[in-house]
């Protein structure tokens, strides 16, 4: 069986208040990207590395890898308008019958276990997510009203989210709708159960500055 890893990079630097894409700012003195390609690399499955970027940014990460000294072999894929065209654009460029990880650029601190564990999981039962349970009380609000979720029924989604390729050449076949917020829910749309396996606390999206701050905490540690 082969393997692909789909890494999705399309991110702005909007909400960590800067101009720089969050994917290409430093972290431990080298690109939040490159942690997260060299973690794929690493690990024991060893896949094929698909990085799907922005036409417009794709030359600044040319000049970034020259900069680094980053050779670590990988594929790059146009990005498209929408995360969900993104990853389309990855999985149809995909000819072999596989197992395809599709992950966030910006979850740099995933272990090489998780991912070899996820590879395992999907091969057994199809497809699997990483997620943890709440450690929070969790409210939903509907029609200005509240109302207290069970958080021992609630799952916070990470990636790796894997699947096989047949499954997700089918699931991108759809039209792209605004409740498709990661991979699962558009597979799931098809009618598949999702399986979870247990994530990682650690394995945490950099999104506001105070993430960038805890994972070069986390790094250090």
């Amino acid at each position: 069986m082969k393997y692909y890893a789909i890494i999705v990079a399309g991110g702005s630097g909007n909400r960590m208040q800067t101009e720089t894409p969050k994917q290409f700012l430093l972290l431990k003195n080298l690109p939040v990207l490159m942690h997260t390609i060299k973690a794929f690399a690493q690990s024991d499955t060893q896949p094929k590395i698909l990085l799907v970027l922005n036409k417009d940014q794709q030359a600044y990460w040319a000049r970034l890898c020259e900069e680094f000294n980053f050779y670590v072999p990988h594929q790059i894929i146009d990005g498209g308008s929408e995360r969900f065209h993104s990853v389309k654009n990855a999985v149809y460029s995909i000819a072999e019958d596989s197992y395809v990880a599709i992950h966030d650029a910006v979850r740099p601190l995933v272990s090489k276990t998780l991912i070899d564990n996820c590879y395992k999981e999907a091969e057994l039962r199809g497809n699997v997510i990483a997620a943890v349970q709440s450690s929070d009380s969790v409210r939903m609000l509907q029609n200005g009203l509240t109302s207290a979720l069970k958080r021992n029924e609630i799952y916070l989604v990470q990636t790796p989210q894997t699947f096989s390729l047949d499954v997700l050449k089918e699931a991108y076949q759809q039209e792209f709708t605004s409740h498709f917020t990661d991979d699962a829910s558009v597979v799931e749309a098809l009618g598949h159960n999702i399986n979870i396996m247990e994530g990682e606390r650690s394995n945490i999206k950099i999104t506001y500055p105070i993430d960038l701050e805890l994972a070069e905490l986390l790094l250090k540690n």
